[in-house]
């Protein structure tokens, strides 16, 4: 599918891959990459991923909630965990997401969850490409 209409684009420049650094064009981003499971000071592409995604989510939980008629309460979070892995020789992603939203009973939590994951990008564009689990805790 193609967009027809651009809201955003984000550009970045990445250097040396997994042990390199990462740069915004508006130098709001400006990381070093360090791969997962070594020392060093820098992210790795699947906390970014992470953080995009739950920052996501959390957007998408609240337009969900003005379609229900509800306010999502501002401590409302989201803690992701993305895995890499493998199967056989192919590197693959999996990931969870763990939802909290305080104060809004299980069936309407429900309720938000599954919505959200009907508007927001990152769950558009993983659904049926990785495996996926979302908790409400």
């Amino acid at each position: 599918m193609e967009l027809e209409k651009i809201l955003y684009t984000a550009k970045t420049h990445t250097i040396g891959g997994r042990e390199g650094s990462a740069k915004s064009s508006d130098e709001k981003l400006d990381i070093l990459l360090t791969p997962p499971g070594l020392s060093g000071k820098g992210t790795n592409p699947e906390q970014l991923f992470a953080a995009g995604w739950s920052a996501c989510y959390i957007g998408a939980l609240g337009l969900a909630a003005k379609k229900l008629g509800t306010v999502l309460p501002k401590e409302t979070y989201v803690d992701a965990e993305v895995d890499l892995g493998m199967t056989g020789e192919a590197y693959f992603l999996q990931a969870r997401l763990f939802v909290s939203i305080p104060g809004i009973d299980r069936e309407t939590a429900q309720q938000l969850v599954e919505l959200a994951h009907q508007t927001c990008p990152y769950s558009k564009a993983t659904n049926g490409n990785i495996h996926i689990s979302t908790t409400i805790i």
